[in-house]
């Protein structure tokens, strides 16, 4: 896949969608990539998290309980799969497997916060991405509370 391809396929994730295109190329440069064949485990459920995943092919199912006889979620391509671990240590809320062959791309945290610290544009419409979302959670769960 040429490089402006990928770079349009990450920017339909909303996060890498407000990155500028020099730290969306460095973003590509920099992330390892992982194949998966069906049935792997991506993670589990109460791992610690140190980054996230960009889903580039195949799909991914996203399980909360490992003995549900279906899955949570089906993730498919272009998806960000454990984006609060870009920003915060914590545990994996869920078990991610592979359905069929399939490749992410890893983002370690430290990577991420790099990257926003050489691309100081970028990490501001980062913090701004992220205060709209809090603020529309806030206000769904006012309008909830008043229902």
């Amino acid at each position: 896949m040429a490089l402006e391809d990928e770079l349009d396929n990450l920017r339909r994730i909303a996060l890498f969608g407000v990155f500028e295109t020099d730290a969306l190329r460095a973003l590509s440069f920099s992330a390892e990539t992982r194949l998966l064949r069906a049935g792997d485990v991506l993670f589990r459920k109460g791992d610690a998290s140190d980054g996230g995943y960009i889903l580039g092919s195949g799909s991914i199912a996203l399980e909360a309980d490992d003995h549900a006889p279906a899955p949570t979620k089906i993730v498919l391509p272009w998806a960000l799969i454990g984006e609060t671990a870009l920003i915060a240590s914590t545990t994996r809320p869920i078990t991610a497997k592979a359905r069929e062959p399939s490749t992410v791309l890893r983002i370690s945290r430290v990577m991420f916060e790099e990257l926003l610290e050489r691309h100081p544009l970028t990490a501001a419409r980062v913090r701004q991405l992220f205060k709209r979302r809090v603020l529309e959670f806030a206000r769904e769960l006012t309008t909830d509370s008043r229902a």
